[in-house]
């Protein structure tokens, strides 16, 4: 499997890229396209237009800003794309909803098999406690651009599935009784947490906590390469837009 890598000189591309040449999940060459990649550099290059286009697929690590360019790319050559950033406008969202009709597109707000997990439990606890109040606590890095994180949305998304009235009140502050159908998100910034997610369940009469951290930004590459590898085997390069419930098995 021959990787192109945006954001190839991010860390997070970085990463993906020390992965790719051992091996991981079959992967034989990283390529890659950079704003920061040195001029003439025979692997990255500077603009994605230039980039290689003879890759099985797209792992993505840029910014969010890079969409509409990036699936132009990708559905432009045929290309399946992993897209692995965050922060994505309504309008950005709509181009990768549009461009999953043309080319297989994974799409995921954290690439943690065990955030998967987080989501999957925290959707079922609930669906079993209906009158429970739900908040969710995210914490990250202090060079990450957007709060709350994709990961905290994409959780209280998840929940309201079973609690489609909820809504999100985003750091709360000012006046005012918290309200039975909120969900309450909060995030913090420091240090160089890579970064862990906590959700709160309570009755009155008792609490469910559920967190997950993550130790090791390795995690998140992993993941992706993962998916890209799905997206070549298992998606068979069928359009469509896929996420982590497809690749680990949706459950009833």
């Amino acid at each position: 499997m021959k990787i192109l890598i945006n954001g190839y000189c991010g860390h997070m591309g970085r990463e993906v890229a020390r992965l790719a040449a051992d091996g991981f999940c079959g992967c034989t060459a990283a390529f890659g396209a950079d704003v920061n990649a040195p001029a003439g550099d025979p692997v990255c290059a500077r603009d994605l237009k230039d980039a290689r286009t003879d890759v099985d697929v797209v792992v993505d690590f840029s910014h969010h800003t890079c969409t509409a360019a990036l699936l132009d790319f990708c559905t432009t050559h045929g290309l399946p794309l992993v897209l692995a950033t965050t922060g994505q406008t309504p309008e950005e969202r709509a181009m990768i909803r549009a461009a999953a009709d043309r080319i297989p597109l994974f799409f995921a707000a954290n690439y943690s098999v065990g955030i998967a997990l987080l989501i999957r439990l925290a959707v079922q606890t609930a669906k079993a406690l209906p009158d429970a109040e739900i908040e969710i606590i995210e914490q990250h890095h202090d060079r990450k651009l957007d709060a709350p994180s994709g990961t905290a949305l994409a959780i209280a998304d998840a929940i309201r599935t079973v609690r489609p009235d909820a809504e999100n009140n985003l750091g709360r502050s000012g006046t005012g009784k918290r309200t039975k159908s909120e969900i309450g998100i909060h995030a913090v910034r420091m240090g160089n947490t890579v970064g862990t997610h906590e959700v709160i369940i309570g009755t009155g009469s008792q609490t469910i906590t559920l967190k997950h951290e993550a130790h090791d930004r390795a995690l998140f590459a992993e993941g992706a390469l993962s998916a890209a590898a799905f997206l070549c085997d298992t998606a068979g390069g069928k359009p469509g837009l896929y996420g982590m419930e497809d690749m680990l098995g949706k459950t009833d």
